[in-house]
């Protein structure tokens, strides 16, 4: 099989499963609390990535060289995986994901200050575009927005300032400790939330939990191999079909229909978001593999596939 369709056949596949991921987080979220699902995702997930995590072979302590990047993107996680989770339990499935796909628009442009890039005509045109696709999925001022859709747009936001600020810190810091930090500040901030609102969890839910870490690991892995398989340029798009997943369980599991409204801004979103992709194809850029790598949000229970993959190159 030609490397190009592999991996676009493996990317198809991770984002099925990242998918499916996500729809267990909103069936548990209709009968628990969003941060009692991230915790016990999280804590499910730690020891398959211990054992990943002890294969670093660099030497040194848990102290950051640059603890303020390191601090905010540790921040950024922990609060893309609280929104994100929220979101996904309270809204559509569809909307969450449109609003998620402006990821990319976000990171084009806090890579201006944060990474001294220049964004030309036709790259700013496309942002202008994918936000306003995003305007058209809000409708502010026809549709009464909730507290989901304002943890959506946060959720989009961090992730988006994670992504740069891993650029940003480039291989400075050891891989255990862009992975181990995040993972303690939501055992710290989510573990505290458990004394404000828990609900007794049955075993069969429990185990969902524990699907939901394995899931996110297991998409990680599989988004690995479709980069390792193909170019990035053809891997990246694929990632755009975790919609079609979106309309297809919220259609079959929980009676979901988007509105023409939410279509439209989705496309404006997605058709925004390649437009970037392939200019950046083209291009040296230092943004562009932020974008490629990754375009959904980085959580605790998924972390960042390239932080994975030099765990297990023992890079």
């Amino acid at each position: 099989m030609p490397g190009n369709l592999k991996g676009a056949l493996l990317a198809l596949l991770s984002m099925g499963i990242y998918s499916t991921h996500d729809v267990i987080i909103k069936f548990l979220g209709a009968g628990y609390p969003a941060l009692q699902i991230l915790f016990f995702s999280a804590l499910l997930s730690f020891p398959p990535i211990a054992i990943l995590l002890l294969r670093d072979p660099t030497h040194g302590t848990l102290l950051p060289r640059s603890p303020f990047w390191v601090t905010l993107r540790s921040v950024c996680i922990v609060n893309s995986g609280i929104c994100g989770f929220y979101a996904f339990s309270v809204l559509h499935l569809a909307q969450v994901y449109s609003i998620l796909f402006a990821s990319p628009l976000i990171i084009t442009i806090l890579s201006v200050p944060l990474l001294g890039e220049r964004v030309g005509l036709a790259r700013g045109a496309a942002v202008a575009v994918g936000l306003l696709g995003v305007l058209v999925v809000l409708r502010p001022g026809y549709v009464e927005l909730s507290l989901g859709h304002f943890a959506a747009m946060l959720a989009a936001c961090t992730s988006a300032l994670a992504a740069v600020s891993v650029r940003r810190l480039g291989r400075s810091e050891r891989t255990v400790i862009l992975i181990l930090w995040p993972i303690i500040g939501n055992f710290i901030l989510t573990g505290l939330s458990l004394g404000l609102a828990y609900r007794p969890m049955a075993g069969m839910d429990l185990a969902l939990t524990g699907l939901i870490a394995l899931l996110g690991l297991l998409a990680g892995f599989l988004l690995i191999q479709a980069y390792q398989a193909g170019e990035a340029a053809n891997v990246a798009p694929m990632q755009y079909s975790q919609m079609l997943w979106a309309i297809g369980y919220g259609w079959l599991l929980f009676d979901e229909h988007p509105d023409s409204a939410t279509l439209t801004g989705a496309a404006l979103i997605i058709g925004s978001g390649l437009f970037i992709l392939m200019r950046e194809r083209s291009g040296a850029s230092r943004l562009r593999p932020v974008t490629e790598a990754r375009l959904r949000s980085e959580t605790v229970t998924a972390p960042r596939p390239n932080l994975l993959r030099r765990l297990l190159r023992r890079e």
